[in-house]
């Protein structure tokens, strides 16, 4: 039985011999492959009135009719959380995310996470896989995420984040005086003794990691990261491979370096900066629907910035203490 909200499509003449979901992919671009096989195999696509399988091959002429039931895939309760939204449209939200705002539930977070305040906000997210967030950030990482509100949103963004297409920019606070930028080539997977933990391996996963001095103090620096994959943990693991470990990193940061003849207020500050000093500040991507240019910043978290403002001050001062001294 045909639903009132069908899709009804036409083969075209030259896509005769090819795999029907293949060509389904082309006609309805606004869903994945993946799920255009489960519609067919479910059933949910008829070619001229007959159910058929993702390999039959076509003959070009046919009318393909889709029933598109798009069933919850969260379940997640909806709760009032506050969102910082930095850009909104009928297809996409783009987020500033807090530090300490966990985006998917799980063991140990089965609730208060971006998902569950992302439902509240639009509940019919709950159709989309992992309620149309695309890429994530750590829990502890701040800034700019952008989530998909309609499934040709979702297939469309993926799409760009699989192809190396989205820009995406960190600030980072590292440890160590560096001298000059560059490129952090080192493959990545599991830890192979600890499964919290991401390592450099050979056998990984391939990282890319490029990054340029921001602005330099006297032991430690703010670097500029862009992404051009997108690895569980990667700046962290790129960077603590580096031996220029993110300040405040619990993971990879290993133990607490305090620059000789620091103030009492940067060595506090240092010692009680419990996160990785790391944020997403710029994401920038192709619109899925219209291929606008989109680009979002989100503006340095005041933790990040009061650390950063006593590292200056602790740079100035011993300057001037060395220029006095000649």
């Amino acid at each position: 039985m045909t639903a009132p909200d069908a899709r009804h499509a036409l083969v075209p003449a030259a896509a005769a011999g090819r795999r029907l979901d293949a060509v389904l992919t082309e006609l309805f671009p606004e869903y994945s492959r993946s799920r255009l096989s489960a519609w067919i195999k479910a059933g949910q696509v008829t070619v001229d009135g007959a159910p058929a399988r993702p390999r039959d091959p076509v003959h070009g002429g046919e009318t393909i009719v889709l029933n598109a039931v798009e069933e919850v895939q969260t379940h997640a309760v909806a709760e009032d959380i506050p969102l910082d939204v930095l850009y909104e449209d009928e297809h996409v939200f783009v987020l500033d995310k807090p530090a300490g705002l966990v985006v998917h539930p799980g063991a140990g977070n089965p609730a208060g996470t971006l998902v569950n305040a992302l439902l509240h906000r639009d509940p019919a997210l709950d159709k989309l896989p992992r309620a149309g967030i695309v890429h994530r950030l750590d829990k502890d990482t701040s800034g700019v995420m952008v989530v998909a509100r309609t499934l040709q949103a979702h297939t469309a963004l993926v799409a760009q984040l699989s192809a190396r297409e989205v820009h995406r920019q960190y600030l980072a606070i590292v440890v160590g005086a560096l001298v000059s930028g560059g490129t952090a080539d080192a493959a990545i997977d599991r830890h192979p003794r600890d499964r919290l933990r991401m390592a450099v391996r050979e056998d990984g996963k391939d990282a890319v990691t490029h990054y340029r001095l921001r602005e330099r103090f006297r032991a430690h620096t703010a670097l500029e990261c862009r992404l051009e994959t997108g690895r569980t943990h990667q700046i962290r693991v790129h960077m603590a491979h580096l031996k220029h470990p993110i300040v405040g990193d619990p993971l990879y940061g290993g133990s607490l370096r305090l620059p000789k003849g620091a103030s009492e207020d940067l060595i506090a500050a240092l010692r009680g900066f419990k996160r990785q000093a790391l944020h997403a500040e710029v994401l920038a991507f192709a619109h899925p629907v219209t291929g606008e240019a989109i680009r979002c910043e989100a503006p340095v978290p005041a933790d990040m910035q009061a650390l950063m403002a006593l590292l200056r001050e602790d740079a100035a001062a011993h300057a001037e203490a060395e220029r006095t001294r000649r």
